[in-house]
């Protein structure tokens, strides 16, 4: 890699760290992290492929009250950066997928130790507003929120640091029975994840959608834009139903959280 790849794969890693927290760009998200990793080295296709199978693993991981979800910001920049070091393309990406869960857990454990150091930010921060020193609260603001990027951008940059031929022959001297046993291990994490996610929207009036999206699948002819479409289209004619059924005005409650979701907007 040149050293311009390196910087941008380090400020990838701190973007992904930050909205890990905030949560306002959704850089953290596998895909999205994974994709600029792939546009920095220029191994977009395989980057793209890891990000999207990662990305539904992660849909089933949310943060419920004290309990931290497995960190995707880490998963998803250490694996795109192990996978594009390894030099086997999408080749790589079974293998990219399994080491992407260990890493999320090694993650979650960083992630608990900056919240642990925020919390004597926090008190400084207390200090600083009792005595009226905005700029002081902020300063601080600013830091803590630093503290989750370098979480991510230190890790990302000892692997880079390790250099392409370490894990290269790391890849390649591993077992054909270890590769295949992590390709299989990959796929059902990956099922896993997107069984959680159709746990959590599961409801008898979204069912007829998600076996209309299977249906469609099968047709080779269509692209992902034209998914997105009939997916648009099928929204708006299931918002322009509810609202005709009665039942599903703006105060109503149609039994279908989903549907109730959608209406509020």
């Amino acid at each position: 890699m040149t050293m311009i790849q390196i910087i941008l794969i380090i400020i990838v890693a701190f973007i992904a760290g930050i909205e890990g927290i905030l949560d306002e760009f959704q850089f953290h998200q596998p895909l999205v992290a994974c994709t600029l990793i792939g546009l920095v080295t220029g191994e977009v296709t395989a980057c793209v492929i890891l990000g999207g199978s990662l990305q539904f693993i992660a849909l089933g991981w949310a943060n419920i009250g004290a309990a931290v979800a497995p960190d995707a910001a880490l998963a998803s920049v250490a694996s795109a950066i192990i996978l594009v070091l390894g030099g086997q393309g999408t080749a790589g990406v079974n293998s990219a997928i399994a080491i992407a869960i260990p890493l999320a857990v090694a993650g979650l454990l960083l992630t608990i130790i900056v919240r642990t150091l925020a919390t004597g930010i926090v008190h400084l921060m207390d200090a600083a507003a009792k005595d009226g020193n905005f700029r002081k609260i902020e300063m601080w603001h600013v830091i803590a929120i630093c503290m989750q990027g370098l979480r991510i951008a230190i890790p990302a940059a000892l692997i880079v640091a390790i250099g392409a031929a370490p894990v290269r022959d790391m890849l390649q001297a591993m077992p054909d029975w270890l590769t295949e046993g992590l390709a299989v291990g990959g796929g059902m994490v990956v099922a896993v994840g997107y069984a959680m996610v159709i746990n959590m929207m599961a409801t008898k009036e979204v069912w007829p959608f998600f076996a209309i999206g299977f249906v469609l699948a099968t047709i080779p002819d269509i692209t992902l834009v034209g998914f997105g479409g009939i997916g648009v289209a099928l929204a708006l004619i299931y918002i322009a139903l509810t609202k005709q059924g009665g039942s599903g005005g703006r105060g109503g409650n149609t039994g279908d959280p989903l549907g109730d979701i959608i209406d509020d907007y």
